[in-house]
């Protein structure tokens, strides 16, 4: 334990700052350090963290209710290609004109892909219906 007067002194004798690493600690801990460099080095490690996390998108798939099997196989791959690449699905099935008195239509092909998609993804947001569209959120399992 030193006495801030003499930290200082021996701080300024050579030719470096006082520190304060820890204010809340009883007593506050100081440490003799090149402040400039001590700044530079946490900037370049927050630079580092940032450039290794991996930013998580939503990717949409847009289909409608009496979708065509090949069109839904073609999304289907689009769905799985996106889950491998650690990205959340949202799925918007949009009714037109008649479409809409037949709602059980479009319900049981999100439930289709529900179960397709229950190895390697989860149902984040059920489905549900916003104006003319049913929209479901999937994100990908975590292992």
């Amino acid at each position: 334990m030193l006495a801030t007067e003499d930290a200082l002194r021996l701080a300024e004798e050579a030719g470096l700052d006082l520190v304060e690493v820890a204010a809340n600690a009883k007593p506050p801990v100081c440490k003799i350090t090149d402040l400039g460099r001590m700044k530079y080095q946490t900037q370049k490690k927050a630079a580092e963290a940032r450039k290794k996390q991996k930013t998580i998108e939503i990717k949409e798939i847009k289909m409608r209710p009496n979708i065509d099997s090949h069109d839904y196989e073609v999304k289907m791959k689009a769905v799985r290609r996106f889950f491998e690449a650690g990205d959340k699905v949202k799925l918007t099935l949009r009714f037109r004109g008649r479409e809409m008195a037949h709602m059980e239509l479009g319900m049981k092909l999100l439930n289709r892909v529900k179960e397709e998609v229950e190895p390697i993804a989860k149902v984040e947001a059920e489905p549900k219906l916003e104006g003319r569209q049913m929209m479901m959120v999937l994100a990908p399992r975590t292992t």
